[in-house]
């Protein structure tokens, strides 16, 4: 198994170089305190979403490049983006987790060659609802996770905008928070790694059924709409892939249902193989 680092300072080889900061700005979270603006190396802004199901719920802006999913009644939405990118580059976007009582609910932001396929590969960040302190990462080769990873946050992700990158290369793979590393796995000789071009995905989603709720809670709905909000999104256009056709014909509200289960089923495959491993990783 791929060895993790932690937040261990480490010398980044060239492809990883994608998440050092090429351009800062200022910005203030809730709290007023300004936090660096990060722009990884190579990244152009995401021009173009597809939403895979209930675009009702989802609102993008294409103009301030904000994209805002809302998760009510009608359950929530899940967009991506219209080419899967190579290895070699980063993903990045600024993301404010819903407020209030979100236990239940899963928002997120990563990478995958297409959801739902039961040979997938995945990188992902995912914020499990009922703890607005902690982030999960993990990732997928061919279907298979259980290399979760739990991450201690030093700040209530709805409380403001924050930013977070994945570096994904053939030798490597970089989580990013604020610009702080909090996570690398290297490719080991003869163990699997994820390879297949992959789409930029986001979604909200009520995810209280996996485990018995251990996974993000209970959902309780008290406190919604919830909306994620996610800005400044940044892909490697250089490293994209034209698609022959959209993969995903699913953009109405009567194919959430399936798009959704598809979702949970593999979630539960995770919990099975050992999703709930608890790693806490200070940052």
């Amino acid at each position: 198994m791929p060895v993790c680092h932690g937040s261990t300072p480490l010398v980044l080889c060239p492809l990883l170089l994608s998440l050092s900061v090429m351009a800062s700005e200022s910005e203030c979270a809730a709290d007023e305190s300004p936090h660096l603006h990060l722009h990884p190396h190579g990244t152009e802004p995401l021009p173009h979403i597809a939403v895979d199901y209930c675009p009702e719920a989802c609102h993008h802006a294409p103009a301030s490049g904000e994209i805002h999913v809302t998760y009510d009644h009608r359950g929530g939405a899940r967009w991506r983006s219209r080419r899967r990118f190579l290895p070699g580059g980063a993903v990045a976007a600024s993301i404010r987790a819903p407020a209030g009582d979100t236990a239940g609910l899963n928002y997120n932001i990563y990478l995958s060659s297409l959801e739902g396929s039961r040979d997938m590969d995945e990188i992902d960040f995912e914020f499990l609802g009922h703890d607005k302190y902690a982030v999960q990462t993990n990732f997928h080769v061919a279907g298979g996770g259980g290399r979760e990873q739990i991450h201690r946050l030093s700040f209530d992700s709805s409380d403001g905008f924050h930013h977070y990158g994945i570096a994904w290369s053939a030798e490597a793979i970089e989580w990013r928070i604020d610009g702080e590393l909090i996570r690398r796995e290297e490719c080991l000789a003869g163990e699997p790694w994820p390879e297949k071009p992959m789409f930029l995905y986001a979604s909200v989603w009520d995810a209280s059924h996996i485990n018995e709720g251990k996974w993000t809670g209970t959902y309780h709905g008290r406190d919604a709409p919830y909306i994620c909000s996610y800005k400044n999104v940044r892909v490697p256009l250089a490293l994209s892939v034209e698609e022959e056709e959209d993969p995903c014909q699913c953009a109405t509200a009567g194919d959430a249902a399936a798009a959704i289960a598809a979702a949970a089923a593999a979630a539960v495959e995770e919990v099975d193989a050992g999703a709930a491993k608890d790693y806490i990783l200070a940052l």
